[in-house]
C-alpha cells in the first residue's frame, strides 16, 4: 500500500488516545509536542500520564473506552493491550472518519508513527509502513549521528534570509536558483553573513519591477 507522507498541523485540535500504558505514553507525548488537546480514556495510567492529568496538561478520563467516545475528536490513538478494544476503537473511528492509528497492528492504521530526528523546526520522518519499525529506529539513530547538532539554528537563519530574498526578488526562475544556491550555503544569522551579502548583490543587479499607479 502507497501512503501519503504529510505532516500534520494539530494544534488545538482534539485528539484522543484510548490506553494509558507503556504503548500509549510516547503517542501521548508525541501529539502533546504538536499542541493538540489531548483526552486520554483508561481505567489506569502510568505514573508519568498521571502527572500529566494532574497538572492540567492532557485531560484523563478514568474508565474503559465506550461506543461513542471518538465523536468530535480529529485522531483517535488505540493503545490498550485488548487487541479487541483497539479493533472496537477502529471501527468507531472508520464510521465516523476519525483518523486511527491501533498501536502495533498494521491493518486497523490510518497513519502511522515514523521515527523522527529534529533539529528544531527540522524534522526528518522515516516510515516502514508498519512493516519493521526497529529498521525505523535504526535508521532514525543512524541519521541522528549524522545530522549536525545545530542544523536547527541553521534552518532558522536560512528562513530568515528566504524571507528576505522573497521581498526583494521577483517571482522567477533566478530567485528560484538563488534560494536553491543560499540553501547550499553557510547562513548566517549576522548582518556580514556572506549568503546574505549575496543573496543582496543579486538583488541590486536583479531590482523587483515598479508597481504601476
Amino acid at each position: 500500500m502507497d501512503l501519503f507522507p504529510i505532516f500534520l498541523k494539530i494544534a488545538a485540535r482534539p485528539c484522543i488516545v484510548i490506553g494509558a500504558g507503556n504503548l500509549a505514553e510516547s503517542k501521548i507525548e508525541s501529539l502533546q509536542a504538536a499542541h493538540a488537546r489531548v483526552t486520554v480514556i483508561a481505567p489506569e495510567a502510568r505514573p508519568r500520564i498521571a502527572d500529566l492529568a494532574a497538572a492540567g496538561e492532557i485531560e484523563w478520563l478514568q474508565r474503559e473506552y465506550a461506543e461513542g467516545d471518538l465523536t468530535g475528536h480529529f485522531l483517535v490513538v488505540a493503545a490498550t493491550n485488548n487487541s479487541a478494544v483497539n479493533r472496537a476503537v477502529y471501527r468507531e473511528a472508520t464510521e465516523k472518519n476519525v483518523l486511527c492509528n491501533a498501536v502495533d497492528d498494521p491493518p486497523f492504521c490510518d497513519f502511522y508513527f515514523p521515527s523522527v530526528v529534529r533539529r528544531g523546526d527540522l524534522q526528518i520522518a522515516i516510515s516502514t509502513a508498519g512493516a519493521s519499525p526497529a529498521l525505523a529506529q535504526r535508521l532514525r539513530k543512524e541519521i541522528n549521528a549524522q545530522l549536525p547538532l545545530d542544523a536547527g539554528d541553521w534552518l532558522t537563519d536560512l528562513g530568515n534570509l528566504r524571507r528576505e530574498v522573497t521581498q526583494m526578488e521577483p517571482l522567477n526562475e533566478e530567485r528560484k536558483w538563488l534560494l536553491h544556491q543560499l540553501a547550499q550555503r553557510e547562513v548566517c544569522g549576522y548582518e556580514g553573513c556572506p549568503s546574505r551579502l549575496l543573496a543582496r548583490k543579486h538583488a541590486l543587479t536583479n531590482p523587483l519591477p515598479e508597481k504601476k499607479s
